[in-house]
Order: structure tokens, then C-alpha cells, then sequence
């Protein structure tokens, strides 16, 4: 599936691999400031360091693979990543209320980052599969039935913000080839129905505040407001050119939580202030763009639905992540696509963006 001597630096996408990797290294640079004052200052820098280092290494590797390897392999990785799903509720380790984590000495791994890119690939299969027949009922609740295997596991974890993001990949691009609309606003008030039901019987009750905090912040200002609070007021603080890289009040002081992974916008905000924050969204807006350039360039129907479900993906994290940093939306734990600190979703990310490389970079 490797043939380096077919590979083409004129028709890779540089642009788009700059603009990932300066979004990478902007995170490097808010990782290491919110280590200073959390230990030793290298320790999350380290091991993120490594985590681009391997990212870097797929990267290049998956843009280099024929775009049949991951028609041929969307199935494998699909089972294995529901195998994985299933694994991590009995031997996973436990963080901050959820079991999604295996545990490697000092390191760690989230399988649920490696369903987000199975779930795309096997979307991509079975919906190039249906020779455009989107019209039949088979498409619409088959590749429902295919995300919901993915969801239900996730949520068993619980992991509300990589359900949601599973669900939005799904529903988009279900919006995108043009399923039927009778299905469509059938699952819209199956999905009302269904919200309402979860409130009563499914969520947790640190997921019912986060919502009810949302509406209403000061509601727990001291307790589960106390998060979105602290970030808005860091992001206001920043002002126009922000306080320098290590001079965060909120940050270095930790009235931030989470400050290195779902808050990661609200320590750049305020040690880069409003300039760093556009930087920040031009770099994400060069990326998208470039997503959606090849997604619409290629003729086939597997490369383009999986190029656009990879910028759905980013997309929706983006969205996710920087509306609960400024308290527009509830606190998820959705993070920072490659920004925020976290090993295994910055490897799945750059090994994505090299999967959408390789649809252009490569033809069948």
C-alpha cells in the first residue's frame, strides 16, 4: 500500500500541512506556559512534544498510502475500534468522573479518538457503496445503526462531548449527500424525544449542571459555573495583544481548570490576547478551507465524504470548544483539535489531515 516513488510534493497540500502545524505549535507554546506553573514546566510540553513528533510521522505516512488502503481497511478499524470502546469500560482507567483512558505507564491513550476517524472511514464506505442512492430507507437508518454502535459505547464511558461530535459527523454528512428529508426531521424530533427521556434517565448529575449552569451562570458561580466563568474572564482580560506567555493570571494562578486541554482557548486569549486569537482562527479557517477545497476536487465518492468528515470533525470541535470558552455553549469536554494538550487526539488529527492528503496526493 506504500509506493514512495509515486509520491508527489507538487500535488501535496502544503498549505494545509503548515497551517496543522502551526496550529500545533501555537499549542505547544500554551501547553508549556501552563506547565510553569504546574509542576515541572516541561512535563505536559514533553510528552505533547512526542505525541507530534509520532502525529508528524502518520502524517506523512498516511498521505503516502494508496486511498485503497483505507477503503479496504474501514471495516477492520471499525470493529477494532468498538472492541477498543467495549475494552476500555472494563480495563480502562478513570479520569475526572469518565472510564475512557488505557493507562501505559506515563502515558495514555483514548480509544474513543481512534472511533472518530474509524466512524469516518467507514462512513465514507458505506455511503460511496450506495452508488448515490441516497433516497432509500436502508441509507438513512443503516449508517444511523453504524454510529450508533460507536455512540451507545461512548456514552457508557461517560463521554457526552465525543457522543455529540460522533453524532454531528453522522447527521452532516447525512445533510451533505441529501438524504431524504422525511428522515431527516424524523430523526430531528426522534432526537427532541430522545433529549428528553436522557434528561430524566440517562444524564448524569455533573452533566444536568453543566447545562443548567449554562443557561443560568451565575446559578453555581463558585461551583459548576466556576469553570466557564474563569475562562471568559481570562479571555477578557487578554485584551488586544494579551499579557505574554507565562503572565496569565488566570492561567498560572489555576483559577483556570483544565486550562492545557478544554480551556486551552482561554489561555491563549488571555497571554495572546485578541491578535492570538485571530491568528489562531485564520490558521483553523486556511485548514477548513483547504478541507473542503479537496473534499470538492477529488471525483470520487469515498475520498470526498471522508475528506468532508474529517473538516466536519474539526469543524464541530472548534465550534464546541471555543463557545464554551466565551459561555455561549455548555461545557462538554470537547477540546481543541490540534491545539489543545492531549497525545491521542493530536496523533488521530494529523493522521487525518495526512488521510485527506493522500485522497489528492494519490488516485486509485
Amino acid at each position: 500500500m506504500l509506493n514512495f516513488s509515486k509520491f508527489s510534493a507538487r500535488s501535496f497540500d502544503w498549505l494545509l500541512f503548515f497551517s496543522a502545524l502551526l496550529l500545533c505549535l501555537l499549542g505547544l507554546a500554551a501547553v508549556y506556559s501552563v506547565g510553569l506553573s504546574r509542576g515541572p514546566a516541561d512535563a505536559y510540553f514533553r510528552k505533547q512534544l512526542i505525541a507530534l513528533g509520532i502525529g508528524l510521522v502518520g502524517l506523512f505516512l498516511a498521505s503516502w498510502m494508496q486511498p485503497s488502503f483505507f477503503r479496504l481497511s474501514a471495516k477492520p478499524f471499525y470493529f477494532f475500534s468498538l472492541f477498543l470502546l467495549a475494552a476500555v469500560l472494563v480495563f480502562g482507567t478513570t479520569i475526572r468522573g469518565t472510564r475512557g483512558w488505557f493507562a501505559f505507564g506515563g502515558f495514555s491513550f483514548q480509544p474513543v479518538e481512534f472511533a472518530k476517524a474509524a466512524l469516518i472511514l467507514i462512513l465514507g464506505y458505506s455511503i460511496s457503496n450506495f452508488g448515490r442512492r441516497f433516497e432509500r430507507p436502508l441509507y438513512f437508518f443503516g449508517t444511523l445503526a453504524i454510529t450508533l454502535c460507536a455512540i451507545g459505547l461512548t456514552m457508557k464511558q461517560p463521554d457526552l462531548g465525543s457522543a455529540v461530535l460522533l453524532g454531528i459527523i453522522w447527521f452532516a454528512l447525512m445533510l451533505l449527500t441529501k438524504a431524504r428529508r422525511i428522515y431527516i426531521f424524523s430523526f430531528v424530533g426522534a432526537g427532541i424525544l430522545f433529549s428528553v427521556v436522557a434528561w430524566f434517565f440517562l444524564l448524569h448529575p455533573y452533566q444536568k449542571e453543566r447545562v443548567l449552569t449554562f443557561v443560568n451562570p451565575n446559578r453555581d458561580p463558585l461551583g459548576a459555573g466556576y469553570n466557564t466563568t474563569q475562562a471568559i474572564i481570562a479571555v477578557g482580560s487578554g485584551k488586544f495583544f494579551g499579557k505574554g506567555l507565562g503572565f496569565g493570571s488566570q492561567s498560572q494562578l489555576r483559577f483556570l481548570p483544565e486550562a492545557q486541554t478544554d480551556f486551552v482557548f482561554s489561555v491563549i486569549g488571555e497571554e495572546l490576547g485578541f491578535a492570538g486569537v485571530a491568528v489562531m482562527l485564520i490558521l483553523f479557517a486556511i485548514l477548513l478551507w483547504r478541507l473542503l477545497l479537496l473534499a470538492e476536487k477529488t471525483d470520487d465518492d469515498f475520498a470526498s465524504v471522508v475528506v468532508s468528515g474529517i473538516a466536519v470533525l474539526f469543524a464541530s470541535q472548534l465550534f464546541i470548544n471555543v463557545g464554551a470558552n466565551l459561555g455561549l455553549l455548555p461545557v462538554t469536554g470537547v477540546t481543541l483539535p490540534l491545539v489543545s494538550y492531549g497525545g491521542s487526539s493530536l496523533i488521530i488529527n494529523l493522521v487525518l489531515v495526512g488521510v485527506a492528503q493522500s485522497m489528492v496526493v494519490r488516485k486509485y
